[in-house]
């Protein structure tokens, strides 16, 4: 069962908020944080990104980089830009974007339950990139950024969520990007307890995004308790920082390719060879989006097409088989293309879905690419069931938007 706790969350006055919170570390590289933070001394970019702090061009992950993180990190405390709650609580996290709004619980996740499989995964994680995040939490002693899990949906929580946001929120502004962020704090000890009490009847948490700080918070967790020959159990470094959806309010956006050549081919050969598996329709120059599970849209020579699925070439009992991902990897990249590995072959590139049918079209059409593809989402649903049967899904094939604002909340490992 899912066990979580409340706990002193370390956050920006209110006051502040917009000036402390920051995109996510990972989707931005070091210039664009740069010029986000500016001269903004209380941006997190300067926790997450320290590297901004010195010359450009020293390597983000130099020892000097990650002490500055720390020397920033207690400076921000010390200049009250964030500051520790008085007593272990929960948060709502609500995020707005095109109308739709979701609401999260932020917690402390049991790094057990991630040790066990509880905490199910659906992406391989590299071990570069764990042991970047494991040296960011180990050396400042706190998850700056938290990580996002889903769970199956609990009518009491849905309770709790409509009772808590029916109250004064602490923070509510828009973000440059237009998203709304929104964050209440749940103090009453009989709604904590609840909450607590509902989420140990949960039997799964789904990491959702994040899975790179999910494995580097649990293992730095791990570390801790191996260390410390004292260990009970309760302590604070057992449990790392998450904001909790229930799946029904989230909603994963397209994952796109983008392919520099067709393998030699005409595009008259390209389009034939699809035809073995595909029923092929020209769609003409306007912008066509997939209509569905099994139906791709794909863009080459200045038009679109209708790519659908013939039967049989995807399997709907296996949970890997169903993909759309699947199906385009292994009969258009694979099979006709020659693109085996999409981790690292660089004939192929991927576009999240918030940026539009358009930037593929964009892309083709300026020459720095052939023909592009773009596939229907996948649904929570599926990415569950992937989580449960215990396989992995294929590279680039979830988008989750907004990404969680970093720097709303905070979580000390002592």
């Amino acid at each position: 069962m899912a066990k979580v706790k409340p706990f002193r969350g370390i956050r920006p006055p209110k006051h502040l908020v917009e000036d402390v919170v920051s995109r996510p570390y990972d989707v931005l590289n070091s210039e664009e944080a740069r010029i986000e933070a500016g001269d903004n001394e209380k941006s997190l970019y300067h926790i997450i990104k320290p590297e901004i702090d010195f010359e450009i061009g020293v390597d983000e992950h130099d020892p000097k980089v990650y002490d500055k993180a720390v020397e920033n990190f207690i400076k921000f405390q010390k200049n009250g830009w964030l500051v520790q709650d008085d007593k272990e609580k929960y948060y709502i996290y609500a995020q707005t974007m095109n109308g739709r709004t979701q609401y999260g619980f932020v917690v402390g996740a049991w790094v057990n339950d991630y040790m066990e499989g509880r905490i199910k995964k659906h992406e391989l994680t590299r071990r570069d990139k764990e042991e970047d995040r494991m040296k960011h939490v180990r050396i400042n002693n706190a998850n700056i950024e938290p990580v996002f899990f889903a769970f199956p949906d609990n009518p009491e929580l849905e309770v709790i969520i409509r009772e808590e946001t029916s109250k004064p929120a602490e923070y509510d502004f828009v973000a440059p990007d237009g998203f709304g962020h929104t964050l209440w704090v749940i103090d009453d000890d009989k709604t904590i307890n609840k909450i607590t009490d509902l989420f140990d009847k949960i039997p799964n948490l789904y990491i959702a995004d994040g899975h790179h700080r999910s494995a580097a918070a649990a293992l730095v967790g791990a570390e801790k308790a191996k260390n410390n020959p004292g260990h009970k159990g309760d302590e604070e470094y057992n449990y790392f920082l998450a904001v909790a959806f229930p799946a029904s309010h989230l909603n994963i956006i397209d994952y796109n390719r983008v392919v520099k050549d067709l393998n030699g081919l005409s595009e008259e050969e390209f389009i034939q060879r699809l035809k073995e598996n595909f029923i092929v329709e020209e769609k003409g120059e306007e912008i066509y989006s997939p209509s569905g599970l099994h139906n791709f849209s794909m863009y080459l020579g200045g038009k679109w097409y209708s790519l659908t699925a013939k039967p049989g070439t995807y399997n709907d009992q296996d949970p890997i088989g169903v993909l759309d991902v699947t199906v385009s990897s292994d009969l258009i990249l694979r099979d006709i293309l020659g693109i085996t590995d999409l981790r690292s072959d660089k004939r192929i590139d991927f576009v999240g879905g918030i940026r539009g049918l358009g930037e593929l079209k964009r892309r083709v059409d300026n020459g720095e690419m052939k023909m592009a593809l773009a596939l229907y989402p996948v649904t929570m649903d599926q990415l569950m069931n992937i989580a449960d049967s215990g396989n992995i899904m294929p590279p680039k094939t979830t988008w989750f938007e907004p990404k969680l604002r970093s720097g709303l909340v905070i979580h000390k490992l002592d």
